[in-house]
């Protein structure tokens, strides 16, 4: 869901090159790994230690994606080693070459165990086909029956097509924690929603946030339910998180996120992310008044078309916000003659 404001400023109006770096602070480099989807790009950090480096996420583990990384190694990174990658969460985009780093240049992995744990289970699951469980939650959803066929004959998304194999070993950092890095100390808070147990990094010393896709300008993370746990409530624990976190913001404060350009106008855009969500789920309200699957919420939530390239996201996002109304209990669920859950507001 998108969501911009008048309170956002954008300090540099265009990206770094593929192979450069923009230096957004001292001893703070921004660059950007790309991504073969829509959304085309993931911001990638170096944080100076002096004699090598903190990289702050990865991008995914492919031919190419390499091929930057050298080209940022031998060019704005200097030749100094990466001694350590720090991962905010285990979405590939992010930890995809993390592994490659660990066992290709003995860096240190810190993250979160949630994080750890997900992204070494993601990789041992590798099919052809869609497994029986995704197939029946997908019609649980209520999945377009032409999607759905298409998706049948197709080798779904893996994540070890995009993940580097990880070694067993990392660092746990956790909520309350703090870390040394660039010059800085950075203190750790947790996020959840997008994904669970997302670290953000937050400064003592200067207005910098290493936000990850917990917070980001002009659109909002994905909140997704998934067959791996079919009852959560992510949008739940996305609305306590930005709640909490908009307790630290300040106007001062330089965003750096995983996607999309920095930005300054914290307080105002942690509103935003919660006034969002918010107002999709009075609106998804009133359209249940009739019941309707998952998938037959999409104008409400969205507020537009969703193309081809947009529907699984949309799917598992819109599942995501019934399922936030029924754990209120401001909806009921029973299932139709196909087996899709019908939501009804209470």
């Amino acid at each position: 869901m998108d969501g911009g404001g008048q309170a956002i400023r954008y300090p540099w109006d265009e990206p770094p090159a593929t192979g450069a770096a923009v230096e957004v602070a001292e001893g703070v480099l921004w660059m950007r790994q790309p991504l073969p989807m829509k959304l085309d790009h993931v911001n990638v950090y170096a944080l100076d230690d002096g004699d090598g480096w903190t990289l702050v996420d990865t991008g995914f583990s492919t031919r190419k994606s390499r091929e930057v990384w050298q080209a940022l190694l031998d060019g704005p990174l200097q030749g100094k080693p990466v001694t350590r990658v720090i991962v905010t969460h285990h979405h590939p985009d992010h930890v995809g070459n993390a592994g490659w780093f660990q066992t290709g240049h003995g860096a240190e992995l810190v993250t979160t165990r949630t994080a750890w744990l997900f992204a070494r289970m993601l990789q041992l699951d590798a099919q052809d086909r869609p497994n029986a469980e995704t197939v029946a939650y997908w019609k649980r959803c209520g999945m377009a029956p032409e999607v759905l066929a298409e998706r049948l004959e197709e080798r779904p998304f893996n994540f070890a097509d995009c993940v580097s194999p990880m070694p067993l070993g990392f660092t746990r950092i956790k909520q309350g924690d703090s870390l040394q890095a660039g010059g800085r100390t950075w203190d750790v808070h947790i996020g959840n929603g997008h994904a669970p147990e997302h670290a953000t990094l937050w400064s003592r010393d200067c207005g910098l946030v290493l936000s990850g896709d917990q917070i980001l300008p002009s659109i909002s993370s994905n909140l997704g339910v998934y067959a791996t746990e079919p009852q959560a409530d992510p949008v739940g624990e996305w609305l306590e998180a930005c709640e909490r976190l908009a307790g630290l913001a300040r106007e001062e404060h330089l965003v750096l996120g995983g996607h999309k350009l920095p930005f300054t106008g914290l307080p105002a855009r942690m509103g935003q992310l919660i006034d969002n969500h918010h107002g999709a789920l009075e609106r998804l309200h009133a359209h249940l008044a009739e019941p309707h699957t998952a998938a037959g919420c999409f104008m409400p939530l969205f507020k537009r078309k969703i193309g081809s390239g947009e529907y699984g996201l949309a799917l598992v996002e819109a599942m995501a916000h019934c399922l936030h109304l029924w754990h209120e209990g401001r909806a009921t669920r029973t299932p139709g003659e196909d087996g899709a859950w019908l939501w009804q507001a209470v």
